[in-house]
């Protein structure tokens, strides 16, 4: 893979990671323009390559509040970062029941199956046009939300299916404060990309070959560069009840994504 396309995809997974457009429907759609014929395993490899950089930088964005609950936990009570740390965990289990069982299912989807991305980009501009007209309020998560949310982030491995957008749209909808929505999106993935990368590691699905180094560390500084921005001005586009533009610009770009396919079928 050369490495002007690794730094355009590194971008693209870096800002589509955080702000509610599908970080893996646009990989495929930015493989398809770019012509990228990587064989599935290189493109796989690629592909959580640039996960591990947006989950560094969402770490680096939420430090503190990742301090915050470490201290907590290691004070063996039942305060509120464990209360926390439990919601993740609960959020976790439909995703890691699906990574489990489905795998192999989920990976024949991200084959450049453009007309499927359309349709799921579609899904998630209506997400994001409910949750936007949501009202404000200052509910935290519960463990209930925390399990709905995590069938939402499930359902959301599926390309063209915005992660932070499905989750955030979730929370939203069940009545939750949208900078604590925002906040409990973004810190539910890491275990589970971290925890992805190591079951990859150990099955040794990730043999990276001398040719790859350097394009994959370019598409790795590439996303945690644009995903250090995108996390933080997501936040603030969430509080500020913005994501409406996001469903305008994931309706047009779905549709073009199927009239284009149509056509040239």
């Amino acid at each position: 893979m050369e490495i002007i396309k690794a730094i355009i995809l590194g971008i693209i997974q870096g800002l589509t990671e955080f702000l509610p457009v599908s970080s893996s429907g646009h990989l495929e759609l930015g493989k398809a323009i770019l012509g990228d014929e990587s064989v599935g395993e290189e493109s796989l490899i690629f592909t959580v390559v640039l996960h591990f950089a947006t989950a560094l930088s969402t770490i680096v964005i939420f430090r503190k509040d990742i301090l915050e609950i470490i201290k907590g936990l290691f004070q063996f009570k039942w305060n509120e970062e464990t209360q926390f740390s439990l919601k993740i965990v609960l959020s976790m289990i439909p995703a890691v029941f699906v990574g489990l069982f489905f795998e192999d299912q989920l990976e024949q989807l991200f084959g450049g199956s453009i007309l499927f991305v359309g349709a799921m980009l579609l899904i998630t501009g209506l997400l994001l046009f409910l949750a936007d007209k949501a009202k404000n309020t200052t509910k935290n998560v519960s463990n209930q939300n925390a399990v709905i949310i995590g069938i939402s982030q499930a359902i959301a491995m599926l390309p063209g299916i915005s992660r932070s957008g499905a989750t955030i749209a979730t929370s939203v909808l069940l009545g939750v404060d949208k900078a604590k929505a925002a906040r409990f999106s973004f810190l539910m993935v890491i275990p589970l990309i971290f925890g992805k990368i190591a079951k990859d590691v150990l099955s040794g699905d990730l043999a990276v070959h001398s040719s790859q180094a350097i394009p994959l560390t370019a598409g790795f500084i590439a996303a945690f560069i644009s995903g250090l921005f995108a996390c933080t001005w997501m936040i603030s586009l969430v509080k500020k009840s913005k994501l409406s533009y996001f469903a305008i610009y994931c309706f047009i770009v779905g549709i073009i994504a199927i009239i284009l396919t149509l056509v040239n079928s």
